[in-house]
């Protein structure tokens, strides 16, 4: 059974199989790898970007320009890494163009067994408890799975438009 949890340190050996699976340099949505520097293959490089990860949810705490706070969440089952889903506490300009305020990923092996949909579904609620009361949710227009996963979640989609990362399907889930 999958659940969600604060990224850890103790699952670097599990995570960086995952990693191996997507290929070097592959973009995972949701999992906050902006902030990981350059040291990922080090044990402190590994818990530094863990700590940032866990900071970024702490609204005491200024964010640089051009971020937004988020609360970051692993999903695992047992101490196997999947994948990685976030809730971005606000829009900034970009975001709402083109990020929205939930993005995940699923390692590939992983795929296709309903985890980002079950991950979504789990973390709406959280959402609610920031303040939110609609969330924004974009996929590439061609990524169905994730259109899907969307929508099996309540997501009612608003436009697909030409934003700066892509053309995205942009949809809202009010909560």
């Amino acid at each position: 059974m999958p659940r969600l949890i604060e990224p850890t340190a103790r699952l670097l050996a599990s995570w960086m199989e995952a990693r191996e699976e997507w290929g070097p340099n592959a973009h995972q949505d949701g999992s906050g790898l902006r902030l990981a520097g350059t040291d990922l293959d080090s044990v402190s490089g590994f818990e530094d970007w863990v700590r940032r990860l866990q900071e970024q949810s702490d609204r005491s705490m200024p964010m640089p320009e051009g971020s937004v706070h988020a609360t970051h969440l692993w999903i695992v089952e047992d101490d196997t890494y999947l994948g990685a889903i976030d809730v971005r506490h606000y829009l900034n300009a970009l975001l709402l163009e083109g990020g929205g305020n939930i993005g995940y990923s699923i390692r590939p092996s992983a795929r296709r067994r309903g985890h980002a949909t079950w991950a979504l579904g789990s973390v709406l609620p959280k959402a609610r408890r920031l303040g939110l009361d609609r969330v924004l949710l974009t996929c590439d227009d061609g990524n169905i799975p994730s259109a899907r996963t969307i929508e099996a979640n309540g997501g009612v989609l608003e436009d697909v438009r030409t934003t700066p990362i892509g053309v995205k399907r942009r949809y809202w889930i009010t909560l």
